[in-house]
């Protein structure tokens, strides 16, 4: 017989999954009680990875520490469980123009700040707190951070009273209060526990609180055990509704383990993609939640700006090879849209326009689309006179997830389109491929990841199309485009454009323009998938916050 080992609310995760494990490869059902809610007031949650910081200042976009800081600290404004409308959070009410929060000019926010809320380490929130916050961020800088966010839209902060906080723009942004001030960057710290641990040093990250976590939020910090779990505790002094359990976030979770995990009872809701789908369908007690779509684009980017010398020893292309528009469009004919949906991503996905995730303002459904038209790109790189010849080209991806099996259906449908074609599929460690992505220029002519997910469509604009925007600079946008300032100029009038249906048209404009100049091969956006047991309570899923989508403080068992 298998012993079983009883699980306290904090004990390291392992021995119930191996138990288990060993279980189901000899075909034995799981034990009753192995399926019961075995942590009472506690839910346990399997990450996939760990985080590199708990800072709002130095947290980067999409990195696991973001899962945290969502749960323990707050911001002014908070996406609303069911919806991309913004609520009050540490503000008491959203700016607009009718309610008077918003200038006639369009450049000073005003935020009444909720009165009577503490900070963890007991001190009041007042309007000074959120300042220091901001002006901390910004102060900062530090590159692996998003203080860009703040600091390329806001000219001043200021404190009007305690309870009043104002922001000055240094230009028209509509896009202002979904991308930056939801943003967790924009995160409320306190400042009496900064400035007792350490304070601010211009370009200096804070090792207190990159490893400590003073907030707001309905959770405290309690403990991070590296390479094991972070621990929260439910705050007793939360000034909004309370959570219902503790969490443990178990971090660095072989998938295989996670499945294991969540079919055994140990985890309660599991990091989970559409490639877990197989092993988890009809598992006895688990919930597969599938309902909507990830505003994160899975795609690979043709670099524009490669160095003479700099790509891999076997790539044959030469530095202006995707200069030309004619082979960008090629490989997005040629790439099998449907096969990479109904294949790795099990049917959950959709083919969108560029680069408009479905499910934001300014998505339009009557946008071309790119599917796979194998005669169309043939003629391309037939026109583009690479045909004959052939080339060899690699994609540089993190190893062992869907980036990975995206490039590889690239691969297949290059491959089989032209024998005289070959791409390499470079499947590193995260820390390598990290690295290369951080490079400036990227010493290779295509990666494949997804985009930082945004509530507002000028975050995709910005950061993937403009050409003199975070990605247009580093992949030279500007080699490639037949009418670059025609895109920018588009770009920034919608970035500005106040006007809800003369903003829309701009984006309709431009998601035609970019589909005949695509930099960005879209493999599709990613469908919602994430497995639960069936004993949690009150489940809801948000893609505009953090992954994986989820305010622990709202479920229960």
């Amino acid at each position: 017989m298998i012993r079983m080992e009883r699980l306290t609310p904090f004990a390291h995760s392992g021995a119930l999954a191996s138990a288990v494990a060993a279980l189901l490869t000899l075909g034995v059902a799981v034990p009753a009680f192995a399926q019961a809610a075995g942590n009472p007031g506690l839910l346990v949650h399997a990450a996939d990875d760990e985080p590199s910081t708990l800072d709002p200042a130095q947290v980067e976009p999409g990195e696991a520490g973001e899962t945290v800081i969502l749960q323990v600290y707050e911001r002014l404004l908070e996406f609303a469980p069911d919806s991309p409308v913004l609520v009050p959070g540490l503000a008491t009410e959203v700016p607009s123009r009718d309610n008077g929060l918003i200038s006639e000019d369009g450049l000073t926010y005003t935020f009444p700040i909720r009165q009577g809320v503490k900070f963890h380490d007991g001190t009041d929130l007042t309007a000074h707190d959120v300042k220091f916050s901001w002006d901390r961020v910004m102060t900062m800088a530090l590159p692996e951070g998003n203080a860009g966010i703040l600091s390329d839209m806001v000219v001043e902060t200021a404190v009007v009273d305690d309870y009043t906080f104002q922001v000055t723009l240094k230009e028209v942004s509509a896009s202002f209060l979904f991308r930056a001030v939801a943003a967790m960057v924009a995160s409320v710290v306190s400042q009496d526990a900064v400035e007792a641990n350490g304070g601010v040093a211009a370009g200096q990250f804070s090792e207190f609180m990159s490893t400590n976590m003073v907030g707001t939020g309905p959770y405290r910090f309690s403990a991070w055990n590296r390479g094991e779990n972070l621990q929260l505790v439910r705050s007793d002094s939360y000034w909004g509704e309370p959570a219902k359990l503790d969490v443990r976030i178990e971090v660095g979770g072989d998938p295989d383990v996670r499945v294991l995990g969540l079919r055994a009872g140990e985890y309660d809701t599991i990091e989970t993609d559409p490639s877990f789908i197989a092993d988890l369908e009809g598992a006895d007690g688990v919930t597969i939640y599938q309902e909507g779509l990830l505003l994160e684009p899975l795609h690979i980017g043709f670099n524009l700006n490669i160095v003479e010398g700099s790509l891999p020893d076997t790539d044959t292309i030469s530095a202006d090879f995707f200069h030309d528009r004619r082979i960008r469009q090629a490989f997005n004919y040629a790439f099998n849209y449907d096969g990479f949906i109904n294949g790795p991503l099990s049917g959950f996905g959709e083919p969108i326009p560029h680069y408009i995730p479905i499910g934001i303002f300014g998505y339009d459904e009557t946008a071309p689309v790119y599917q796979q038209d194998l005669a169309k790109a043939e003629a391309l790189f037939r026109e583009a006179g690479v045909w004959d010849e052939g080339f060899e080209v690699s994609v540089i991806t993190e190893a062992g997830n869907l980036f990975a099996l995206m490039s590889l259906v690239m691969k297949d449908s290059l491959e089989k389109l032209n024998p005289n074609f070959r791409i390499n599929v470079l499947a590193v460690a995260e820390s390598v491929f990290d690295d290369a992505h951080a490079s400036d220029p990227i010493p290779y002519a295509m990666w494949a990841k997804n985009a930082d997910p945004a509530a507002d469509p000028d975050s995709f604009m910005q950061d993937y199309v403009h050409p003199d925007g975070a990605w247009g600079q580093v992949h030279g946008f500007r080699n490639g485009y037949e009418n670059a300032d025609q895109i920018a100029e588009l770009i920034d009038a919608g970035a500005i454009e106040l006007d809800i249906e003369k903003r829309a048209a701009i984006y309709a404009d431009l998601q035609r323009l970019l589909y005949e100049d695509p930099m960005w091969l879209i493999g599709a956006q990613e469908g919602v998938t994430l497995a639960h047991r069936t004993w949690v309570q009150d489940f809801q899923m948000q893609p505009l916050w953090p992954r994986p989508s989820l305010k622990f403080a709202l479920l229960g068992k």
